[in-house]
């Protein structure tokens, strides 16, 4: 038997086995993908969806980078910037809108793409997801968690890494407990995250007010398109996230109507608290100390507050990091059991718990990726693969409505985007420039990202030998 073979027989004796392993949480029945017990339920409504949104988006760079935007040139420029970002954004989001509302299910762009552009693209996308993309956003953010805890809790008795796998271990197990025990969770996260943000804008509003602490403007910032360029990459990088809603469409109730609810406004949401928290900054600092800072938002609360405020400070971006986390680590798994349900993925993917109905083993399985991830790279690190391939897909998403208008013009469409062809093409093309940034800046770690991606081509075509060998054995065991 060559190599090839005994791969396949190993990879299916691995699938059989953990099957087994299964039988105490699923039935026989339940393993087939069309049985209603082994479907997600639908219990998102357009609330959820919104804070999903929100939630998932606003972690801890509004916080860190107006320091970066703010060399874009003068302050008008630098709110322009910010508006252009969150409008291209909104581009990307009603185009996903669109295709959300014809495919209200589970596996988001996965399905989207699957659709405008066959199976390898789509089957390359999840891939990715799971490798390197929706995993190293995770490992990434509990990083930057672990960063900002020792930083209000010093102490030597947890390591960062301890702290890092703490936060995904715990928010695993919340998610692992059932749709509502996520849900509750990314709700009550991203309404103290925005009572936070808010509780800030207006004490910077009010001390700026009063102490008259705004120095004239010093430096003249001579206008640079590549500087503009630069900024609005870095907001849209901000501004990333929203897409994660469409992979939980198989749940929400309405998805044809709530989903594109939720991103619009979720989306818009998002543009009013980053242009006022930017106003708030620029209330209470010069635009001179803006630029010079990494850490703005603390430096404009410790200016007008003392030092003490910047530890409030600290505590909010935790809280806001953890909502961006549950986000992610509630969503992804809906993309691989989705990939799974149409048996183009590892069988196990598709299982759900029995009495929560989640997909379980997908949760298992980014977790302990997730967190493997985080103990091998920097925050950096982690970041920049995912920002070349994730914002590839999602252009390559934003053009799939334009495709399928073309080759499937008699697709029902609950909600067509507004401006086509004009937005998707708008948003497609922010996102090429956002992954040729990635190229440009860290050209290595972005080809390791992509040989990461298309390593996934071999083991789609090992995965389909199996199913068809699987099918086949299938048929002649019923003749």
């Amino acid at each position: 038997m060559g190599c090839r073979g005994i791969a396949l027989d190993c990879l299916k004796a691995f699938c059989n086995d953990v099957s087994g392993e299964l039988n105490g949480m699923i039935t026989s029945s339940e393993r087939s993908s069309g049985t209603a017990n082994n479907q997600l339920r639908r219990e998102l409504n357009s609330l959820d969806g919104i804070s999903i949104v929100v939630g998932t988006v606003i972690g801890s760079a509004i916080f860190l980078i107006p320091g970066t935007i703010a060399e874009a040139g003068s302050t008008g420029m630098v709110f322009s910037v910010w508006i252009v970002g969150g409008l291209l954004s909104l581009c990307g989001a009603l185009s996903l809108a669109e295709l959300g509302a014809m495919f209200p299910k589970a596996g988001g762009l996965y399905v989207y793409l699957r659709e405008a552009y066959g199976s390898v693209p789509a089957f390359l996308y999840g891939w990715g997801l799971l490798s390197m993309v929706h995993t190293g956003s995770i490992a990434a953010l509990a990083v930057g968690f672990s960063i900002y805890f020792r930083r209000l809790f010093p102490t030597s008795l947890v390591s960062p890494s301890a702290v890092a796998a703490i936060c995904i271990g715990g928010l695993t197990l919340v998610n692992c407990l059932g749709l509502r025990a996520g849900r509750i969770v990314q709700n009550v996260l991203s309404v103290t995250k925005l009572g936070g943000i808010a509780t800030m804008i207006v004490l910077l509003f009010a001390r700026g007010d009063r102490s008259g602490s705004l120095p004239p403007h010093t430096k003249t910032i001579p206008f640079s398109w590549v500087a503009v360029g630069g900024a609005l990459v870095a907001v849209l990088w901000a501004y990333e996230g929203w897409h994660v809603l469409s992979f939980a469409a198989g749940e929400m109730k309405n998805a044809r109507i709530d989903l594109p609810r939720s991103l619009a406004i979720g989306t818009v949401i998002l543009m009013v608290v980053y242009l006022l928290a930017n106003a708030s900054y620029y209330r209470a600092l010069a635009p001179d100390e803006i630029r010079s800072s990494t850490a703005v938002a603390a430096l404009a609360v410790e200016k007008c507050y003392g030092t003490g405020a910047g530890n409030l400070l600290s505590g909010l971006i935790l809280i806001s990091i953890l909502g961006a986390l549950n986000g992610l680590v509630l969503t992804g798994p809906r993309v691989y059991y989705a990939m799974a349900q149409e048996q183009n993925f590892l069988s196990v993917f598709a299982a759900t718990d029995a009495k929560h109905h989640v997909p379980v083993w997908g949760l298992v399985v980014q977790g302990v990726w997730g967190l493997l991830l985080s103990s091998t790279g920097t925050y950096q690190e982690l970041i920049t693969g995912v920002i070349l391939i994730g914002w590839l897909f999602y252009g390559l998403a934003a053009l799939g409505v334009i495709v399928l208008r073309r080759r499937r013009p008699e697709l029902e469409r609950p909600y067509t985007v507004p401006g086509y062809p004009i937005v998707p093409l708008l948003f497609a093309a922010a996102a090429l420039a956002t992954a040729a940034s990635a190229v440009g800046n860290y050209p290595l770690r972005s080809l390791l990202g992509i040989a990461i991606v298309l390593a996934g081509i071999p083991l789609y075509f090992i995965l389909g030998k199996r199913q068809q060998r699987t099918r086949t054995e299938a048929c002649e065991s019923n003749s």
